[in-house]
């Protein structure tokens, strides 16, 4: 079917393959993140699995767009899978690329074996990155010195070391001297509310692991009972004392409980 030239269209998006077992699953990383971000995950299932880490469009090595929101994204996952011949996967995402994740099963439910989403919830959020961005757009390029300035210039916006240092992976070499953004920050900020959507309301009804952090706010007990109507077949762990960042803060807790659900469908 061609599409209207008003339509959005799918952008290559950067993978990375590693193992080779028989079931393919798919990583999916968060706002502002990339594919390395789930190294540790992906080193736990290689033995296992065939593991894709994908870089989200406007992120890490993928191809850059002027537009960005959940469907379309989850278009390109799925334009990703049939360039590399995978007919279905199990797949796995954090924050954004659990909303990703979950647009993905809700719109190709062939496509999904078993979905894993890691501390974020099927609903529309808030504004709660907005001083992350202004921080980020704040940084003069132009002018920057070094890495440890950018970093001493973003502390007032982003007190926590551990997220700067994440945010500044995103900081690369322009030429010589200079430095530029790898992620797509302009486009980022512009259609953040884009971003904040939650995906689609219809159900997904294969096997779903919702894995949050107990310090964290991204998935509250009020919105359990929805989830269970959308994800009937719906799995609820929570790792104690882990915020968001749980695959980082307890990576064996939640490699543990992301292994044992994949496998299950193994019968093992």
């Amino acid at each position: 079917m061609m599409r209207s030239k008003h339509m959005p269209r799918t952008v290559r998006l950067h993978t990375e393959v590693s193992g080779s077992g028989p079931v393919s699953v798919i990583l999916l990383h968060g706002l502002f993140g990339s594919a390395s971000n789930l190294m540790s995950v992906a080193r736990s299932l290689e033995s296992h699995f065939t593991v894709i880490r994908m870089d989200l469009r406007n992120h890490g090595k993928s191809a850059h767009s002027d537009q960005m929101d959940i469907p379309v994204m989850a278009e390109d996952v799925v334009a990703a899978m049939d360039q590399l011949n995978i007919a279905e996967a199990h797949m796995l995402g954090h924050s954004l690329g659990g909303k990703v994740a979950m647009q993905v099963a809700i719109t190709k439910p062939e496509r999904v074996k078993r979905l894993i989403v890691a501390d974020i919830a099927p609903v529309r959020y808030g504004r709660g990155h907005d001083a992350i961005i202004t921080g980020l757009l704040g940084l003069e390029l132009r002018s920057l010195k070094s890495r440890e300035q950018a970093d001493q210039l973003l502390m007032k916006a982003v007190p926590e070391i551990a997220i700067r240092q994440f945010l500044l992976k995103n900081l690369m070499r322009d030429g010589k001297d200079g430095w530029a953004w790898r992620m797509n920050l302009a486009v980022i900020a512009e259609l953040y509310d884009n971003l904040r959507d939650a995906p689609s309301s219809d159900s997904f009804s294969g096997p779903t692991l919702f894995i949050r952090g107990e310090t964290s706010g991204y998935i509250r007990d009020e919105n359990r009972a929805p989830m269970m109507r959308q994800f009937p077949d719906m799995y609820f762990e929570t790792i104690p004392k882990a915020g968001h960042w749980l695959h980082a803060e307890y990576p064996s807790i939640f490699n543990s409980l992301v292994t044992e659900f994949l496998r299950a469908d193994q019968g093992v």
